[in-house]
């Protein structure tokens, strides 16, 4: 029999992006001997699941259609009662409400991460969903926001006491993320990136949905391009998939940039691709603390994002990059254009960067706090037993 505690982490989807990206390193790296791990989707599930190392880990799609789902909850609840987990740990506000149901099938410890804001509700004011967060409080052990800003509001404006609210930042794996050759000494730019090294490569990852404004950031270079008609080496690099990826290339299309745009789609080999950047772009509307940044910090690229959510709490501004404000195309090309001409700021921001990174937001920290977390929640449900 195993006796080691099960944790189920429940996800809306299990596909290519930051909040996967976590969950996923959490079940490779935290200690084994302690732990076992499955994850549920009230969707389902793509070729991403596969990074998950343990085959013994179990995945389950629940298939959940559009709208309320009420069928849902009686399928999470019998798998549950047959799982009997120790812990279900969900992940934004589309899997908030199972807390309740986890409640109801006997589930000891219930932790909620809040990891961002869509870009519906960038401020996190909709009324219906935080009454739903301050409802469900007596079903949830602990709400764990991933910055400082989700911390605050999560206490300020939702309501959540103090004492239920756990801070945790996300962390990146330094080892795998670090920097490339500097540009005059190399012979060419690193694959896969598919561009010569005389050019200047601004790129981004993230799945490509409205909450990161990739519509924004094409305007923004289109702009760019418009102020540097001398440097016909800018490039874009939009790395990731999602429901607006058809748009975005019509758009791109109409714009007569398609020759000086790469669109690969979703990737597993994103930290080669990093390297292959000379700036790392993040325009989106609403955030928490955004894996792809704190990557892209870690490869030693310099940042222009947008003053949203946590970013400032991870870019220093004039120190590790720049910041902007949200759907500002000019503002955003005029923050490009000042790393792009300046190779010694662009190259200062970025050791900085990798520097915040390494002291601040490491792997093992995260790990850490969230071990320590499960083992405390572990300790004191004295309703917790072992499985029989």
């Amino acid at each position: 029999m195993d006796k080691r505690p099960l944790v189920v982490h429940l996800v809306y989807r299990l596909d290519f992006g930051g909040l996967e990206t976590l969950l996923v390193e959490c079940i490779n790296r935290l200690p084994a001997e302690r732990y076992r791990h499955a994850v549920v989707c009230l969707t389902g599930y793509t070729a991403f699941s596969e990074k998950i190392r343990d085959r013994s880990v179990a995945l389950f799609a629940l298939n959940k259609p559009a709208g309320l789902g009420l069928a849902t909850h009686l399928q999470l609840w019998r798998l549950l009662r047959k799982l009997k987990p120790a812990i279900l740990h969900t992940y934004n506000l589309a899997a908030i409400e199972y807390a309740f149901t986890a409640t109801l099938a006997g589930v000891p410890i219930r932790i909620h991460a809040e990891h961002g804001r869509d870009a519906a509700d960038p401020e996190g004011k909709n009324p219906k969903h935080n009454l739903l967060r301050r409802l469900l409080v007596p079903f949830i052990d602990r709400y764990i926001p991933v910055s400082g800003d989700l911390a605050r509001w999560l206490q300020g404006v939702v309501g959540i006491p103090a004492a239920k609210v756990q801070l945790i930042h996300n962390g990146v794996d330094t080892g795998q993320f670090h920097p490339g050759l500097a540009r005059q000494s190399r012979a060419q730019r690193p694959q896969p990136v598919p561009f010569g090294d005389d050019c200047f490569v601004i790129g981004t990852v993230g799945r490509i949905q409205d909450v990161k404004n990739h519509l924004g950031l094409v305007d923004a270079f289109s702009q760019l391009r418009q102020l540097l008609p001398a440097v016909p080496g800018l490039r874009l690099a939009i790395v990731g998939d999602g429901p607006l990826l058809p748009r975005l290339r019509e758009k791109i299309a109409a714009a007569g940039l398609a020759e000086f745009v790469w669109l690969p789609g979703a990737r597993t080999d994103i930290a080669e691709i990093m390297r292959g950047f000379d700036i790392f772009v993040l325009p989106s509307l609403a955030e928490g603390t955004p894996v792809t940044v704190l990557e892209a910090m870690a490869s030693g690229l310099p940042v222009v994002a947008t003053r949203v959510g946590g970013l400032p709490e991870v870019v220093e501004e004039n120190v590790s990059g720049l910041l902007v404000p949200p759907s500002d195309a000019a503002a955003l090309a005029t923050a490009l254009l000042s790393l792009q001409s300046s190779p010694e700021q662009a190259g200062a921001a970025g050791v900085a960067g990798r520097l915040r990174v390494e002291q601040q937001y490491s792997m093992q920290a995260m790990l850490g706090a969230y071990a320590g977390l499960y083992d405390t929640l572990l300790a004191n449900k004295t309703s917790f037993r072992e499985p029989i």
